[in-house]
């Protein structure tokens, strides 16, 4: 597959998708797409591959946008590339050639999934080639820049209504952390995980409400461990300025089968929970 037959599938194929809203809350999902082009050309398992996905994600807060919330979706896979990644956390050992800006070796890049992912949580690795400059740059081009460009717009066109705006991040997470997950290897994670940066993307008040509602409806609730957020907060996240960012991570156990990824019987409880969570945000006049 030639560089211009990848850049012809995502002229044909939308790499993501925006949803517009009219309140002051802007959700996203970059984890939970399952569109996977012929020019990744993977050496793991499919099924493997698979279980990086933050599967159903974009079905489980698939009604937000029925409640006047903007809702971001990615088409493409995390492994794929991974918006939630800074540009510069890309890993230079995957290229053939001589990337032309400064690269950040961050903890994402050393657990092998930085923008571009090298393995999967077990350690499987993705890859049995390396991968060209332009390969990696198209990437970016053709997902990377359009889904930032989409979320810039739809948190902008909420400011511009509303004095504060909430942007939720939506993932979801293992329910016990494999060997290249986290820096907690094995750990085991609670229903939830909130992500604010310590604070720094969002105003503690708004995330402890949350985690306190989530308590009410019987759900036990992580702050800032072991997931505080990336870059998609980091980027968005401005509370001095009215706009609170917090990444939101479900555990998967709650609501599928994590080794046949079909939907449990309680998938419709944690949606249901949701839904409550965005109408009490939206109805409640926070002062944050």
């Amino acid at each position: 597959m030639t560089l211009s037959d990848i850049a012809s599938f995502w002229d044909r194929h939308p790499a993501c998708t925006l949803h517009p809203g009219r309140t002051a809350l802007v959700l996203d999902s970059p984890h939970s797409g399952t569109l996977y082009p012929a020019d990744f050309r993977f050496a793991c398992p499919a099924q493997a591959l698979r279980m990086a996905e933050d599967t159903d994600v974009d079905t489980l807060w698939g009604f937000a946008p029925s409640m006047g919330a903007a809702l971001l979706l990615a088409h493409f896979p995390r492994s794929y590339i991974d918006v939630n990644r800074a540009l510069d956390e890309l890993d230079a050992s995957m290229l053939t050639g001589t990337w032309p800006l400064p690269l950040a070796r961050s903890t994402k890049v050393r657990l092998g999934k930085g923008l571009i992912w090298r393995q999967l949580d077990d350690g499987t690795p993705i890859y049995d080639r390396g991968l060209s400059v332009a390969e990696a740059q198209m990437r970016i081009d053709r997902c990377w820049q359009p889904y930032h460009r989409l979320l810039d717009e739809a948190i902008a066109e909420a400011r511009s209504r509303h004095p504060m705006v909430i942007h939720i991040d939506c993932h979801s997470m293992p329910s016990v952390a494999q060997a290249y997950s986290t820096e907690h290897p094995y750990e085991a994670h609670p229903d939830f995980v909130l992500g604010d940066r310590d604070g720094t993307t969002a105003a503690p008040q708004l995330t402890r409400w949350i985690e306190r509602f989530l308590n009410s409806r019987g759900y036990t609730v992580g702050v800032n461990h072991p997931y505080k957020g990336v870059e998609i907060v980091r980027r968005h996240g401005r509370p001095s300025e009215g706009c609170h960012s917090i990444q939101l991570e479900i555990n998967k156990r709650l609501y599928m089968n994590e080794t046949t990824l079909e939907r449990r019987a309680e998938f419709d409880r944690v949606q249901a929970a949701l839904r409550e969570l965005l109408e009490q945000l939206t109805a409640t006049k926070h002062n944050f």
